[in-house]
C-alpha cells in the first residue's frame, strides 16, 4: 500500500519510522488542507451568523456530522462532537451516571484504558456505586465465563473497550452487548482503538453509547465522537452548559436545545471537526478491506520476525488481534530500548500505556509497544528488527 506520499510528515522526515499509531496517527495532506481551508476561506462561528461565511461554516460542520453518522451507520442526531474519547466517557458519567445511587454497580474490565476507569471511580467516591471487573486471563483475553456472575439486579451500566490499546486484542463485544440487552443494561463501547481498524455499525451492534477520538483515525487532535442511541439522547441532561445548547434562558430556569446540540455547549472545535470528516473520506477511499489486509500482513510479518529475538516475551496475540504488539526483553528496560531506537528515528512506545490495571494483571510495570498503520511497510519492520537486535546487544553488554 503506497500511501506514505500522502503524509507530509514523512516528506519532512524522510528517515522517520513511526510505530506509535495506537497513541496517535499521522495526518494526510487532505486533512491539513481542510483545516487551512476553513481558517483561510470561511472562518466564522457556526449556528449563529446569517452572513455568507458563517452559513458556509455551519453547512460544512453539519455535513461533517452527517459523514461521521454514515461512517458508523448512525443518525445525525445521535452524533455528538466532543474533545475525544476521554471527554465522551466523562459526559456519560456526569449525565447517566449522576442518576446512580449507593450500591448500584458498574461492570468494566481489567483491560480498560484509564479513561474508562477514572470516571467510574469518581461515581464510586461521590455516589457510593460499586465497580466490578471482568478479569483478564493469562493469555490476555477477557474471562467471558465470569460475566453472568457479575451481572445482577444492581448492575446499571457495562462499559468495555473494544480493542486493547496494549495487546491489540479485539473483545467479543457482540456477545457482551447481547448479555447486556438480556438484562436491559445500557452498554458503552470504547472504540478509540478499533475505529481505525475495522468496520463499526452501531445499529448492527445495538450498543447504547460508543465513542472514539479523531486523532486515532488520521484526524486532528481535539475532536472526538460520542454516539448516543436516540432512545437516550432526550432523557440525558447536558454535561456542559453555556452558549448554543439552550432554547430559552430565564432568570431562574432554562430549556435545552434539541439533541445533539444540547450536548455541544460553547464554540465547537470547528476546524478539527472538518478535518475529521476529511480523514474519514480519505479512509473510505482506501477502503476497509484494503486497510485490514495491509495491516494484517504487517502484523503477521512483525510477529514472525520479532519472535526470533532472544529473551523476548510478547503479551497477548492468543486470539483475534489488531496491529499492536507489546513486549519485554530480558535484561532490557523498555525505556532504554525506546530511547536507543530513537537514535535510528524509530518511534515506539514504552510505559504502562495508561493501562496500569492490565500491567498488574500481566505482572509487569511497563512494556514496549509497536503499533502499525497503513503507511508502515515491510521494509520498515526489517529495519526495526535489525536495529532492535543491535540495541539489545548494547544493553546486555
Amino acid at each position: 500500500m503506497n500511501v506514505k506520499k500522502d503524509f507530509p510528515i514523512f516528506k519532512n522526515n524522510k528517515s522517520l519510522i513511526y510505530f506509535d499509531n495506537a497513541s496517535t496517527t499521522q495526518k494526510p495532506k487532505c486533512v491539513i488542507d481542510k483545516i487551512i481551508e476553513y481558517y483561510t476561506h470561511y472562518n466564522a462561528n457556526i449556528h449563529r451568523g446569517a452572513y455568507t461565511i458563517a452559513e458556509k461554516a455551519t453547512y460544512e460542520f453539519e455535513k461533517a456530522r452527517d459523514a461521521v453518522a454514515k461512517f458508523i451507520n448512525a443518525n445525525d442526531e445521535e452524533i455528538v462532537f466532543t474533545k475525544g474519547t476521554t471527554e465522551s466517557l466523562n459526559l456519560i458519567a456526569y449525565t447517566l451516571g449522576r442518576k446512580f445511587n449507593k450500591n448500584d454497580e458498574i461492570i468494566i474490565s481489567e483491560m480498560e484504558h484509564h479513561s474508562n476507569i477514572l470516571p467510574w471511580q469518581m461515581l464510586k467516591n461521590n455516589n457510593g456505586i460499586k465497580i466490578r471487573y471482568i478479569p483478564v486471563l493469562d493469555n490476555g483475553t477477557l474471562d467471558m465465563s465470569k460475566i453472568d456472575s457479575l451481572i445482577n439486579t444492581k448492575t446499571k451500566l457495562i462499559s468495555i473497550i473494544h480493542m486493547s490499546n496494549v495487546l491489540g486484542i479485539i473483545n467479543p463485544i457482540e456477545s457482551i452487548i447481547s448479555k447486556a440487552k438480556k438484562y436491559d443494561i445500557p452498554i458503552i463501547i470504547d472504540a478509540a482503538q478499533s475505529i481505525s481498524h475495522q468496520k463499526i455499525d452501531v445499529k448492527t451492534l445495538g450498543c447504547d453509547f460508543l465513542m472514539f477520538s479523531g486523532h486515532k483515525i488520521m484526524g486532528p487532535t481535539g475532536v472526538g465522537v460520542l454516539y448516543i442511541n436516540k432512545k437516550h439522547n432526550k432523557t440525558l441532561d447536558p454535561f456542559l452548559r453555556g452558549g448554543h445548547m439552550i432554547k430559552e434562558v430565564n432568570k431562574l430556569s432554562s430549556s435545552w436545545n434539541d439533541p445533539p446540540w444540547k450536548f455541544e455547549a460553547g464554540t465547537a472545535n470547528i476546524a478539527q471537526v472538518l478535518g475529521l470528516a476529511s480523514a474519514i473520506d480519505y479512509f473510505n477511499k482506501i477502503g476497509i478491506i484494503n486497510i485490514k489486509k495491509h495491516k494484517n500482513n504487517l502484523l503477521e510479518y512483525l510477529l514472525l520476525k520479532i519472535k526470533t529475538i532472544e529473551g523476548i516475551k510478547i503479551y497477548g496475540h492468543q486470539n483475534k488481534s489488531g496491529p499492536i504488539v507489546s513486549f519485554n526483553i530480558d535484561g532490557c528496560h523498555p525505556y532504554d530500548i525506546a530511547k536507543l531506537l530513537d537514535n535510528y528515528e524509530i518511534c515506539i512506545r514504552s510505559g504502562h500505556h495508561c493501562a496500569q490495571l492490565l500491567m498488574k494483571t500481566l505482572k509487569v510495570n511497563y512494556t514496549n509497544r509497536v503499533s502499525l498503520y497503513i503507511y508502515n511497510t515491510i521494509d520498515e519492520i526489517d529495519f526495526f528488527i535489525e536495529k532492535l537486535n543491535k540495541v539489545v546487544r548494547v544493553l546486555k553488554k
